[in-house]
């Protein structure tokens, strides 16, 4: 079925227009999952992460169709935040679509990394819980006093847990809690090129392409560990980045019904000061998190879903 109104459709990054000069990407605000099961989400983000449930509710239409996902009106969503009850949420919406996702094997969003006080210990508490860890704790090659681990959740998603040593001369942002805040989001796709030159509007300082093993994704797609991948950083504010990695060619898009969210990461939301000054053809609405004004969601190269957020009038 073709999709050709709003509510299946939004703004490509490569043809949104501009009235002015497009101010940079602001810092990461929210990162969205569409999960099959809420309750086992709030349990184990809440116990074993020491995020907590400040809003609960169902999605309403404005907001969905600013998704381009009008099959999720009135489901029901959870919104998290960190112990240190940061404005840096996680947002879970219910998603039957979601069940037997699994990251790190298609095009989009595919990690959270939470900056963390102590990896180790971290890792010791999720020994006998919903997260599988798949990289267990080891220090960076390149960057000696940033030690970090993957795992998966529990609705499959694959979330990375990185300590900063002190002193690191880095400029990243600093856990506040335990397990503190999202601090960087990574997007995997066919052509890495493409996947900067769409976010080249936005005049954020940038790492060019370098080829690393990342093991995690080598795993997932059933490569050899030695194998290197591609990959880059946006920078934003506060200490936050993208990371826009090369998927190797045994990926694919992902998938998802007419109408719904993309399963799992689904979306990823950042501060922008005037939605005024990118003037996409989608609709604005009020953007479904506290605190926030109104949104408006793009679409990367990947088949990412992009959110700025204007701050609240």
């Amino acid at each position: 079925m073709r999709e050709r109104d709003h509510a299946a459709s939004v703004t490509s990054l490569e043809t949104a227009r501009q009235r002015v000069p497009c101010p940079p990407l602001g810092e990461i605000r929210a990162v969205t999952y569409a999960v099959p099961d809420l309750g086992r989400i709030e349990e184990a983000y809440s116990q074993f992460l020491g995020y907590r449930v400040i809003e609960r509710g169902q999605v309403p239409r404005p907001v969905a169709d600013s998704w381009a996902a009008a099959a999720v009106t009135g489901r029901a969503y959870i919104t998290m935040e960190p112990a240190s009850r940061e404005s840096v949420h996680l947002r879970f919406v219910e998603s039957p679509a979601a069940i037997g996702w699994r990251a790190l094997t298609t095009h989009g969003w595919n990690a959270t990394e939470f900056v963390v006080q102590n990896v180790d210990e971290l890792a010791a508490s999720l020994e006998s819980s919903p997260f599988r860890i798949i990289g267990p704790p080891k220090s960076l090659n390149r960057f000696q006093m940033i030690r970090a681990m993957q795992a998966i959740g529990p609705a499959g998603e694959c979330l990375y847990f990185t300590q900063v040593g002190p002193n690191s001369g880095l400029d990243l942002a600093t856990a506040r809690s335990f397990v503190g805040r999202v601090f960087i989001v990574v997007v995997g796709g066919a052509d890495l090129g493409t996947m900067f030159t769409a976010y080249a509007r936005f005049p954020n300082d940038i790492d060019p392409p370098v080829k690393t093993r990342v093991d995690v994704l080598s795993t997932a797609n059933g490569l050899s560990p030695e194998t290197e991948h591609p990959h880059g950083l946006i920078k934003l504010s506060h200490g936050t980045l993208i990371e826009l990695d090369g998927y190797p060619d045994i990926t694919v898009p992902r998938w998802k019904p007419y109408g719904e969210l993309p399963p799992g990461m689904a979306i990823v939301s950042f501060e922008f000061p005037d939605i005024g000054k990118y003037t996409p053809a989608d609709p604005c609405a009020q953007a479904l998190l506290p605190g926030a004004g109104r949104a408006v969601t793009l679409k990367g190269c990947a088949g990412e879903l992009i959110e700025l957020i204007e701050p609240a009038h």
